[in-house]
């Protein structure tokens, strides 16, 4: 093939999160001889963006935050400028492939939900690809559901995260996607383990249970430190360390006010580097209501944390039960009692952290990217 593919990534931003962290991954290790890829941003911010590979085309579309004016009045002006802008090409998206993109493409990807509808309005005769990751049975909002699994149908491919979210869709609407297929997110063991080695992190209260995820209302975090709550009051000494930022931060602050665990209920917001703090920790739990396939949790095995975890999403994909992590249900009893399970029966944690030492050879990260590659270069091939 003696002519590149080229193909269009766009992201709204680079905010640390997990697809973040998967795009990254995958911008890295996508074969350059085969594809000449471009990632249009629609938002020049957040903390990952410096870490996009520098041989990547890159548009960015907007001034993200952090480059905007510390002035209260001007930055109110320079948002609303952005917001009008964003709306307007929203509206006219061909503008913004004369305008802005100003290239051709073979591929054009969708990385998430939100960028479905921009990609599908794209006036390029592209192959278009999607990928979704979200457990829909965890969304009460039945319109948004079905907008987002009907406008699936419409691409030429799409690529799950986990078996169970394609399973959960035929299970609930009964929709199948003929074209689409499981691919799982690459997990960069090694690389956690180097940085997890960084710098020191000592904690105050041991045992301490780490976690880490958006501070949003489904990861349950406000469960978890009335699960916390409930064990000091029994007499369970430990901490709870959370590493990530998100709109539930005020909530959770002001709960751990009213409960009086500021000390031992630890929000650390967002970390460039959270490794050095999970890998301080005795333990790691996962209270999420719903989740696809988190990258977490495959770190946390290489890093040797005895992991306790609800069995949503495509967790029990990742943990065998009792054997490399403990699954439990998505309620605030099973997640106490397997908190309350590590804090008074070491011989559980200690053997899910002798087998997560085997175990973690599961994750084999050079057959996604060549599965990947491969769902690029057969869509190509029809395109031709």
């Amino acid at each position: 093939m003696h002519q590149k593919i080229k193909v269009l990534f766009r992201h709204r931003s680079m905010e640390m999160g997990g697809v973040e962290r998967v795009l990254i991954d995958l911008l890295e290790n996508l074969p350059r001889d085969l594809f000449d890829i471009t990632f249009f941003l629609t938002l020049n911010q957040g903390e990952l963006r410096s870490e996009i590979p520098k041989d990547i085309n890159i548009i960015t579309f907007q001034k993200g935050k952090e480059d905007m004016s510390n002035n209260k009045l001007v930055r109110t002006v320079q948002l609303v400028k952005r917001n009008l802008t964003l709306l307007f090409y929203r509206k006219n998206p061909k503008l913004l492939y004369k305008n802005i993109i100003k290239k051709d493409f073979d591929i054009e990807i969708a990385p998430t939900y939100a960028e479905f509808e921009n990609i599908l309005a794209s006036s390029l005769q592209s192959k278009k690809i999607a990928w979704f990751h979200t457990d829909v049975s965890y969304d009460p909002n039945q319109k948004r559901v079905l907008n987002r699994i009907n406008n699936l149908k419409k691409f030429d491919w799409v690529i799950f995260g986990s078996k169970q979210t394609r399973d959960i869709i035929k299970d609930l609407y009964n929709i199948e996607y003929p074209k689409s297929c499981v691919i799982y997110n690459a997990i960069k063991i090694n690389e956690a383990r180097k940085k997890a080695e960084e710098f020191p992190v000592n904690y105050d209260v041991h045992p301490v249970f780490s976690s880490m995820g958006r501070l949003h209302s489904r990861k349950n975090y406000h469960t978890l430190m009335n699960i916390h709550k409930k064990l000091l009051d029994e007499g369970f000494s430990h901490s709870i360390a959370v590493i990530g930022g998100g709109n539930e931060m005020d909530n959770l602050k002001k709960q751990a006010k009213e409960l009086n665990v500021e000390k031992t209920f630890l929000l650390l917001d967002t970390q460039t580097n959270p490794y050095p703090y999970i890998k301080n920790s005795d333990y790691f739990v996962l209270p999420s209501e719903s989740e696809s396939y988190p990258l977490t949790i495959g770190e946390v095995m290489g890093l040797n944390i005895p992991i306790i975890s609800t069995n949503v999403g495509g967790i029990p994909e990742m943990i065998d039960h009792n054997i490399d992590g403990y699954l439990v249900n998505p309620d605030e009893n099973s997640i106490y009692e397997g908190m309350k399970l590590f804090l008074t029966n070491s011989e559980i944690p200690n053997k899910i952290k002798n087998n997560s030492e085997k175990t973690i050879d599961k994750f084999d990260n050079q057959k996604i990217y060549d599965d990947v590659t491969e769902v690029f270069l057969s869509q190509y091939q029809n395109k031709q």
